[in-house]
């Protein structure tokens, strides 16, 4: 079972997957970072997700080129070695950027934690 929480308006939003991203969560996942394309900074944290599979890479990766297109920035953030490995090892993290925390995250996009 995958929970997502959302937090933010249209200019910024944190999305918080809580749970496996994988072939049998991935619509519920890809289907909220589409209704996020819109928002003009989206920081994706993916701190309590345990496991992410090359479906939950690809929402992302969709997410991230259709966030562009409307001139928006992505940042993912996540504190655990074996994802941040794997986001890594594909090549994820040159394509947008990824911090191991969601403090590093909001630097990057400029923002500070009372925000």
């Amino acid at each position: 079972m995958l929970d997502i929480h959302l937090e933010g308006n249209e200019d910024f939003t944190i999305c918080r997957p809580v749970g496996e991203i994988d072939s049998y969560t991935v619509d519920t996942f890809r289907e909220t970072l589409g209704n996020l394309v819109q928002v003009s900074q989206l920081l994706i944290d993916l701190s309590d997700v345990p496991f992410m599979d090359s479906a939950g890479l690809g929402a992302l990766i969709g997410t991230i080129r259709k966030s562009g297109e409307n001139n928006g920035v992505v940042v993912v953030s996540c504190g655990r070695a074996s994802l941040l490995g794997l986001l890594r090892t594909t090549g994820f993290d040159q394509i947008v950027t990824v911090t191991e925390t969601s403090e590093e995250a909001m630097e990057a996009l400029g923002r500070n934690e009372q925000e």
